[in-house]
């Protein structure tokens, strides 16, 4: 080989070996910005990661609140029922005839327990009506007789009223049916 030829070749080697050095530095470069990136991502998730926990333990949190506070208006619309009943007790102390004592409380009582009946209503508590016909979803019955007036399976009578909440029964009625 020439001197030529071999300066030639001694010169592709080095500028070979100068790109290769350039490629390793470059991939290198590469290496290290994805390592960053990554590095970073990973962070960002663990961000977000712990993000997600606090906000479901808030949520949870608040859940458990609204559970426990969730009868406070029902509560708050019972306590004038209970400083009606109060006064009602107190009355008992006034002097006066037992009889305009006894009319007095009766009185008192009648309004206590429409006031009552309000509240309940108010948060979704209603009474079965006495009217409606038979249904044993809502109604308990404890006796059957005959009765020329009633038609077989019509309500007669009602020992103990049942109450609703919404369109659930909280107690059955309880009644007399015609046979």
């Amino acid at each position: 080989m020439s001197t030529e030829t071999k300066e030639e070749v001694v010169s592709e080697d080095q500028s070979t070996a100068v790109e290769g050095e350039e490629t390793v530095a470059e991939t290198g470069n590469e290496l290290e910005t994805l390592q960053a990136q990554l590095a970073a991502m990973n962070d960002k998730y663990a961000r977000v990661h712990a993000d997600f926990d606090n906000i479901k333990k808030r949520l949870e949190r608040e859940k458990y609140q609204a559970l426990e506070y969730a009868n406070e208006k029902f509560a708050k619309d019972l306590i004038p029922v209970v400083d009606s009943l109060g006064m009602a007790i107190g009355a008992a102390e006034i002097e006066a005839e037992p009889a305009v004592l006894l009319e007095k409380l009766k009185e008192g009582v009648e309004l206590t327990m429409k006031q009552l009946l309000g509240v309940l209503e108010k948060h979704g508590v209603t009474p079965v009506d006495e009217s409606e016909p038979f249904d044993p979803n809502i109604h308990n019955a404890v006796q059957s007789v005959d009765s020329p007036d009633h038609e077989s399976g019509a309500i007669v009578n009602t020992f103990q009223k049942g109450y609703r909440y919404k369109e659930r029964t909280l107690r059955d009625a309880m009644v007399v049916i015609a046979n």
